[in-house]
């Protein structure tokens, strides 16, 4: 059945005329075009029509769209969660009903973000207890996001005294590198060398490589050709001038000379 004649049906079943139905919200000529399917209401249109029948919306939607009795209980979570009224939004989100295939995944991200809020706020007041309580229950169960929020998770539990969560938390040495890379670009060796010091897997080509960079800029040239030759297999193109560099300076012109060569086109390529 379409909409519109689900809407008429609806109307005569309340007793209603169109004038009656139609408030002070919408004319007649509209109310009329959408009962024999000449025009679409809105959706705000639609849930003043449903609202004055005492339906629910997807009542009156089509059998093949995707409905959930969930939609409006999900809009006005994520109003109160966008104001940063992180209560107002938990105690809206107890009405949802599940199970729900439409919103069941952002329900569970937006359960477990509001609770990271409350437990954080907790912290902050010296609640202790109340934000383990919170913590607790911000398990994510989706695969979506799930490596941020529990690595948010595990911060605010380390907050709480007695906890001990470092364990638990996932390496750093992505973030590490990557800041380490961008002082040396800026010629800031002293704000890199600790960045690298504290990187955890320090057999990694790209941190020898960093740490060849930061040697030579003190020209510790002894030190630096060891981690340009520990990065070499990973990165020839980099660490062959570099090792050039160092040799040279340190007199081994030999070797100096070995690297050298090795910079040069070789017959067979193309470049």
């Amino acid at each position: 059945m379409e909409l519109g004649e689900k809407l008429r049906q609806a109307r005569l079943a309340a007793g209603m005329s169109q004038r009656q139905l139609c408030g002070d919200r919408i004319t007649r000529n509209m109310l009329s075009l959408i009962e024999n399917g000449s025009a679409s209401p809105s959706m705000e249109t639609l849930r003043y029509l449903a609202a004055r029948l005492g339906k629910n919306v997807s009542f009156f939607l089509e059998e093949t769209a995707v409905v959930s009795v969930n939609q409006e209980t999900m809009a006005a979570a994520r109003r109160l969660f966008d104001a940063g009224d992180n209560a107002a939004a938990l105690s809206v989100l107890e009405e949802y009903r599940e199970p729900d295939e439409v919103y069941d995944r952002e329900k569970q991200l937006l359960w477990v973000s509001i609770h990271l809020r409350l437990a954080e706020e907790a912290i902050r007041q010296g609640r202790f207890p109340y934000a383990a309580s919170l913590l607790e229950k911000a398990d994510c169960p989706t695969a979506y996001c799930r490596e941020a929020l529990e690595r948010k998770r595990l911060l605010l539990l380390g907050r709480i005294p007695g906890n001990t969560v470092s364990a638990q938390l996932p390496s750093l040495d992505e973030e590490l590198l990557l800041r380490a890379a961008e002082a040396l670009a800026r010629k800031d060796t002293a704000r890199a060398e600790p960045l690298l010091d504290a990187v955890q897997d320090q057999s990694q080509p790209q941190w020898a490589l960093l740490r060849g960079e930061a040697y030579l800029a003190r020209q510790n040239y002894r030190a630096a050709a060891r981690c340009y030759h520990a990065a070499e297999s990973a990165y020839p193109a980099q660490t062959a001038p570099r090792l050039e560099q160092c040799y040279q300076a340190l007199k081994d012109y030999k070797c100096a000379y070995e690297y050298a060569c090795k910079q040069r086109p070789q017959p067979w390529d193309s470049r």
